[in-house]
């Protein structure tokens, strides 16, 4: 297995050499994967190549040494909750197997099969979003899409591909300029695509009939986390009347909401967004960088998952069904 780099599509999960732990864990935390969906499938397909070529012999040292490799994957970035749930999917079998004392190899096995289910349930999920949300797409509809969300990608894709005619513009998205990758992913597709700056938004909201975002993490009162900027274009979006559809499979929705956990915002390094030179040069200059946002339900018209559509008031009963919670 291998990793695509920052600037090639999905998908992440390719035929190929096998994922290193700590390979993964530096591209999640660095940033050389985009894409809470990714993410995902980077962490269980690494949590499985791991397992694979571990070559403990004893069922308590494999063990230890996966659950570790887990939490070391889960600690590579704090927002984006799909990479907690990729990786707590697998561990449960992981769990299970040594509880019920499986060998070593049986340990192995269900934590390999788990993540590889994972991994083929995530791309069967970015599909189905694809075609249920290309359902909310009219004819002849200019939409508007914010940093590189590959669920949102596939619901745009799939409307083209119906003959829809859509016309697309996305943002940049600053610092990091992920909105280089949709631009480049929706033109190769055949989209008409204009990229424009964050702050021109407001600018070009009243030629827009939807806007279609992705999202990192879905709270349990249907507020969405997703990348920064997204809920000052929510906010536009709302006072100009333009409906907000946010592309997410259910494993974005973060069960610890639940019981009253904050989305724990990261902020990065100042770094990417002055120059250093600058930084050292004028010490009182201060930097905020954090890369997500907060956009509350109201602002949400829908959220678009491989499970059918939800409102934003319909996430808690959906999150307790799939989690289980009583």
């Amino acid at each position: 297995m291998s990793t695509t780099d920052a600037s090639v599509s999905v998908p992440i999960v390719q035929e190929g050499a096998s994922i290193e732990v700590d390979k993964a864990f530096i591209s999640i935390r660095e940033m050389r994967v985009h894409g809470a969906g990714r993410i995902a499938q980077l962490a269980a397909a690494a949590l499985r190549d791991f397992t694979e070529s571990c070559p403990s012999k004893d069922r308590d040292h494999l063990y230890k040494s996966i659950v570790e490799a887990g939490e070391k994957l889960k600690s590579a970035r704090p927002t984006a909750v799909s990479l907690p749930n990729a990786v707590n999917y697998v561990l449960l079998q992981t769990k299970e197997a040594y509880a019920n004392g499986s060998s070593v190899e049986g340990i192995r096995a269900a934590t390999m099969s788990s993540a590889e289910q994972f991994v083929k349930e995530s791309a069967q999920a970015m599909t189905r979003i694809g075609e249920i949300g290309a359902r909310r797409i009219r004819n002849g509809d200019t939409i508007l899409t914010h940093c590189n969300s590959e669920a949102a990608i596939s619901v745009l894709k799939t409307a083209h591909d119906q003959g829809k005619g859509i016309k697309v513009f996305n943002t940049e998205t600053r610092p990091k300029h992920q909105g280089h990758k949709t631009s480049v992913a929706l033109a190769k597709h055949g989209i008409d695509v204009t990229m424009i700056v964050d702050s021109a938004v407001r600018l070009f909201m009243d030629d827009i009939n939807k806007v279609v975002v992705g999202a990192d993490a879905i709270t349990v009162n249907g507020a969405v986390v997703n990348k920064i900027g997204t809920s000052q274009i929510a906010t536009l979006a709302h006072e100009s009347r333009v409906k907000v559809m946010v592309a997410a499979e259910t494993f974005k929705f973060d069960p610890q909401t639940i019981y009253g956990d904050l989305v724990e915002i990261e902020e990065r390094d100042p770094t990417e967004v002055c120059p250093k030179e600058i930084l050292d040069a004028y010490p009182a200059l201060k930097i905020k960088n954090p890369v997500f946002d907060i956009t509350p339900p109201e602002y949400i018209d829908l959220i678009i998952t491989e499970k059918g559509l939800v409102p934003p008031a319909g996430v808690y009963l959906m999150m307790k069904d799939l989690f289980n919670i009583q």
